[in-house]
């Protein structure tokens, strides 16, 4: 480094400073002295950290990430963010990215049925947040919520948590039961149903029980909120319609997340709201702040408009039935006699029912606890019921799975499962 350059960066420091026509002198007003500072040897520190845990069959709700179109994303993400817009890089919209919005809109009318604008999408950080951000901004606290039984435990959590109380209606072939809700005694607010899909059990909610509760809806000022849980994964036929599609009281909010579709790290969701709740929602978001993460979202804008998302849902349908036959093979080749299931149109799980023998010997939860010992994750049936007496059984997630990885897990469970009931 020359001379010149070493005043000229002293300067820029601040500890010297150059008078017109005169020399250099040292600042009359020295900086902070520097922060000092050591490189870490993090691992000999001990300090190291483990990252994400990999995925432990049979886990439910996991897409399959080796298939992710990771190319084409990175391709998106490089050209987005090399020279980003300056709409990008401003002050963000509390309701979400402008032209995600509307890419989102379009890709529901499409897929899911439901004409809607992107005006009426909120980008979400996921479920969690959309309910958080509903309870303030709609619902009054406390009130009474009618959910299923049995039901998706992390929408009750959440329900519970923003000053809910979750009311639970068990659920039948047909899916939710209004009739068995006694709502002229509970009067609850608003329900929450999964119609495309019940979770966990896997039915659809038939259309006159849809039309009967948006008729309740319509006429008690009520509210549903529909979780898509993973309707988009529909083996035969096209995806059925969303629910909201049916509704002309502007009584139904829509919920859905992109974790199942493409991967859970990206933490981005959505919802659709009537036009009669837009304001609040919005007033709300002002006060409270949006938690979807930005940096993505004009990445996933473009993914959506590509054509590249809806390129990777048929090829993961097709990818996902057949892994749903595979588990279903392994299962009649090596656990028969101990747990059975039946194929399912749609969704990332099935449910293995215990059979007579083995129910006589274990329950759902001890085999859970005997699967885990061995590596293998099997979520037990009754963990998702609010009340007793509960469905013994065992959910299995075969989405994330290679078919050998399939076979090779239920033989390693049968096994075990022999062994306890000789």
């Amino acid at each position: 480094m020359t001379t010149t350059a070493v005043y000229d960066q002293l300067i820029a420091e601040g500890y010297l400073e150059s008078r017109q026509r005169s020399s250099v002198y040292v600042s009359a007003n020295l900086p902070d002295a520097p922060i000092r500072t050591r490189k870490l040897n993090i691992e000999r520190q001990g300090e190291t950290l483990p990252g994400n845990q990999p995925v432990q069959p049979f886990s439910f709700g996991y897409p399959d990430l080796a298939a992710f179109p990771y190319r084409d994303w990175t391709r998106i993400n490089d050209r987005v963010w090399r020279a980003p817009a300056k709409s990008i890089l401003g002050q963000s919209h509390p309701m979400g990215f402008g032209p995600l919005r509307s890419a989102v809109a379009s890709h529901l009318r499409e897929w899911r049925g439901i004409e809607c604008t992107g005006h009426q999408v909120v980008i979400t950080s996921g479920l969690v947040d959309a309910l958080e951000l509903i309870s303030d901004a709609i619902l009054t606290k406390p009130s009474n919520f009618i959910i299923e039984e049995p039901g998706h435990r992390i929408l009750s959590d959440a329900l519970t948590a923003s000053g809910m109380t979750c009311i639970p209606v068990p659920v039948d072939q047909y899916g939710f039961n209004l009739a068995a809700a006694d709502v002229d005694h509970h009067r609850p607010v608003a329900v929450a149903v999964t119609p495309s899909r019940q979770h966990p059990l896997g039915m659809t909610l038939t259309f006159a029980r849809r039309l009967e509760l948006l008729d309740w809806a319509k006429n008690n000022d009520g509210l549903i909120l529909e979780d898509d849980y993973d309707g988009e994964f529909r083996y035969q036929g096209q995806p059925l319609p969303a629910m909201m599609s049916l509704d002309e009281g502007q009584s139904v909010i829509y919920i859905g997340s992109f974790s199942k579709v493409m991967f859970p790290g990206l933490r981005l969701g959505y919802m659709v709201l009537p036009d009669n709740m837009l304001s609040a929602v919005a007033d709300a978001l002002v006060l409270r702040g949006p938690r979807a993460a930005v940096i993505a979202q004009p990445v996933l804008d473009e993914f959506i408009r590509s054509g590249a998302l809806a390129t990777h849902i048929r090829r993961m349908r097709r990818l996902y039935s057949e892994r749903q036959s595979a588990l279903l093979a392994a299962l009649d080749a090596h656990a028969s006699g101990l747990l059975n299931a039946r194929s399912e149109p749609g969704g990332m799980h099935l449910v293995a029912g215990l059979a007579p023998r083995l129910a006589a010997k274990m329950t759902d939860e001890n085999i859970s606890r005997l699967a885990q010992s061995i590596g293998v994750k099997v979520t037990p049936l009754s963990s998702f019921y609010f009340a007793s007496p509960a469905r013994q059984g065992l959910v299995m997630g075969y989405a994330a799975f290679e078919p050998h990885e399939i076979t090779q897990n239920v033989q390693r469970l049968s096994q075990a499962l022999r062994e306890r009931v000789q």
